[in-house]
């Protein structure tokens, strides 16, 4: 049974790489550009015959070359291709290690833009399957880009990983990142990018339980927004703030909010509608219950109270004849009264 020509192809071109990589007596230094390119050419040989494991050998190889060549740049491209050599072959989580690899090729290149976009494009693959590996190379991007005042494309990463990071019911740190992306978005004068992100916060900080937070990113943000998002948004809060579960509903169900990016969308609609609050019951009498208690000492104790209280009027009483009297005041019926005789 004969092989397949490509390999056999493959496999020559990986011999004359190694030969070039060869030293002797009027050859002292490996001929790393001549066996970079064979490596390449044999990683080209290995995919078209679809033996995924000797193209991505064959482009490691190819990359060792060119960092000892100082080729950065190359070595970087070969990375990016073992990286789809890794997905072909399932090894997902290679890809982050091989797409970080790559960035600081980039980097060390001058070329931090290509880096940034390895970044993402290894994010795209694994997102699906490892989100948590994928936010950190997106975040890994937004600094890269940002190393290069690249405002916009900072913004575009930023705001990947304030959707993953809704995805994962992060919400706390997802509050940051979509504040993250309205101060990089206020940095290029992008106002109406900032009216739907004021919304996206609105609903954010709604789903943290945190709903002053959620009405001080209106008042902050809500002159950006258009008038639908301005309607909306009044709507949503008037609705949690008089706890009117159908007025949220109302809201939410917008065609604005229906339209919003999948996450966003989606954490509209998984959002929990505010609960009217319980009124406690009010206390019922218990049919043939028993009598309340009352103390063996009560009737005793009001007894020698109102004594008390009868000695005490009486002697008060008493105090105030002998005061009205002594003072001179005559008292209605009194024979002082007729003293003198009639004039």
């Amino acid at each position: 049974m004969s092989k397949n020509p490509k390999i056999e192809e493959g496999l020559e071109c990986i011999r004359n790489a190694e030969k070039s990589l060869k030293t002797s007596l009027l050859k002292w230094r490996p001929d790393y550009d001549s066996a970079a390119d064979e490596y390449n050419r044999a990683a080209t040989c290995f995919r078209n015959a679809r033996s995924f494991q000797q193209c991505k050998d064959c482009l490691f190889k190819a990359a060792d070359c060119y960092k000892q060549n100082r080729s950065f740049f190359h070595a970087a491209k070969c990375l990016e291709q073992a990286m789809l050599m890794s997905r072909d072959l399932g090894n997902l989580l290679e890809i982050a290690s091989l797409a970080e690899r790559a960035c600081s090729l980039y980097q060390q290149h001058g070329s931090p833009e290509s880096g940034a976009f390895a970044l993402d494009k290894a994010a795209k693959i694994i997102e699906e399957k490892h989100p948590e590996e994928a936010l950190k190379l997106y975040q890994h991007a937004a600094d890269v880009a940002m190393t290069e005042n690249n405002v916009k494309q900072s913004a575009e990463f930023v705001s990947k990983v304030a959707r993953i990071l809704v995805k994962l019911k992060m919400y706390d740190q997802a509050a940051d990142a979509v504040r993250r992306e309205i101060g990089l978005h206020e940095q290029s004068e992008h106002l109406p990018a900032i009216g739907r992100l004021a919304v996206a916060l609105v609903l954010v900080q709604l789903a943290r339980g945190d709903y002053v937070a959620a009405e001080k990113a209106f008042k902050e943000w809500g002159n950006c927004c258009e008038a639908p998002e301005v309607q909306t948004l009044e709507m949503l809060l008037q609705g949690f703030d008089e706890e009117d579960s159908d007025t949220v509903k109302r809201a939410l169900n917008s065609p604005f909010i229906k339209h919003m990016d999948v996450e966003y969308a989606r954490l509209a609609r998984e959002l929990p509608l505010p609960q009217p609050t319980a009124v406690a019951p009010k206390a019922t009498v218990r049919e043939n219950a028993a009598p309340s208690y009352v103390s063996p000492n009560a009737s005793s104790q009001s007894t020698t109270a109102q004594i008390d209280f009868d000695e005490s009027g009486q002697s008060a009483g008493e105090h105030a004849t002998t005061a009205a009297t002594s003072s001179g005041v005559a008292t209605p019926g009194s024979e002082d009264e007729f003293e003198g005789g009639l004039c």
